[in-house]
């Protein structure tokens, strides 16, 4: 099972070799790929040195399944050539999302639809997977009919510059900006750029792949997507309305049935998610689940997981696991 990772030294990249060891992958020969300024450069997977190499040498290679986490561009043009050669892109940018031809996967939902003929499969952004991953089997159950959600999302959800900006803030110094203000400190209501309508990308995308996921347009949603200044997870506030009446009782057993998702939520023990409490962890945790006594079959919930992980990279290699375990590759 040859496997490249394309952007293997970035923060997802990295995050994605470390899931492919915890999880014992079968790779058999790794292709690290990086921008060309790090060909020759030395990564460790397994305790073993490789050497990263350029995406020509890769796509010569013909692996069964390259894994991208290089942006949105880069897999717009190299994703096609991979697959030419035969290969299965399981692509982490929004390049492939909203493609009418190309599946948006969150396996725990969807990745039943995969088909040999996938040859490029869209991760879904962080902040979607996190969501519909708590609300699927919600929506199966009471059918959602509007969700508002505000996110509050971690600073590696940038990178490693905005990581170094919020560090080099904290310890007083000056460095390089990420963003266009100070995040320390600070929260920032700007992710990813404006739309014409006045929501950001990253508010949009939520907006347009939740209904892709659940496979059902008539899903209302409007988001709202923050930064702020942690590391370890993105946190959701999500009011979900829903067609169908129901109890607590039933929205608790639905979330415990579901794969991926743990409950934690006992508030006399002050027992709620939290990003620390997430951070280099799989699971999508749900707490805070109450009902919106302002309206009927209407819920509350606080959502939170690590946007590194089940936001991108876990999600990414499951869905690389799912194509081996049913033999698609």
């Amino acid at each position: 099972m040859k496997i490249a990772v394309v952007g293997a030294t970035g923060l997802v990249g990295t995050e994605m070799l470390k899931v492919l060891e915890e999880r014992n992958f079968p790779v058999t020969e790794l292709l690290p790929v990086a921008s060309e300024r790090s060909v020759g450069a030395t990564i460790t997977f397994k305790g073993k040195p490789y050497t990263v190499v350029s995406m020509a040498d890769a796509i010569a290679a013909r692996p069964e399944i390259a894994i991208f986490s290089a942006g949105g561009s880069i897999s717009k043009e190299m994703a096609p050539k991979f697959a030419e050669a035969g290969t299965f892109v399981v692509d982490n940018s929004s390049a492939w999302r909203m493609d009418p031809d190309k599946k948006l996967v969150v396996p725990e939902i969807n990745a039943r639809e995969l088909t040999r003929e996938d040859k490029i499969i869209a991760n879904p952004n962080c902040s979607t997977i996190q969501m519909v991953l708590a609300l699927h089997k919600l929506h199966e159950a009471l059918k959602v009919k509007r969700i508002v959600v505000s996110t509050y999302q971690s600073v590696t959800g940038t990178g490693k510059k905005a990581v170094d900006q919020m560090m080099n803030e904290r310890a007083g110094k000056q460095g390089e900006m990420a963003y266009a203000y100070p995040i320390d400190l600070n929260v920032i209501p700007h992710i990813d750029v404006f739309e014409e309508n006045g929501y950001t990308k990253e508010e949009m995308k939520m907006v347009r792949e939740t209904k892709k996921i659940l496979g059902d347009d008539s899903i209302q949603v409007t988001a709202t997507a923050v930064r702020i200044p942690v590391i370890g997870g993105h946190s959701e506030s999500v009011n979900v309305e829903f067609e169908k009446d129901f109890s607590l009782d039933e929205v608790y057993r639905l979330l415990r049935e579901t794969e991926g998702v743990k409950v934690v939520d006992d508030v006399s023990k002050l027992e709620y998610p939290m990003p620390k409490d997430a951070h280099q962890k799989d699971e999508v945790l749900v707490g805070r689940v109450r009902l919106d006594e302002t309206q009927p079959r209407t819920l509350n919930m606080w959502i939170v997981a690590d946007n590194l992980r089940k936001g991108a990279a876990t999600n990414a290699v499951q869905i690389a696991e799912y194509l081996v375990a049913n033999k698609l590759v």
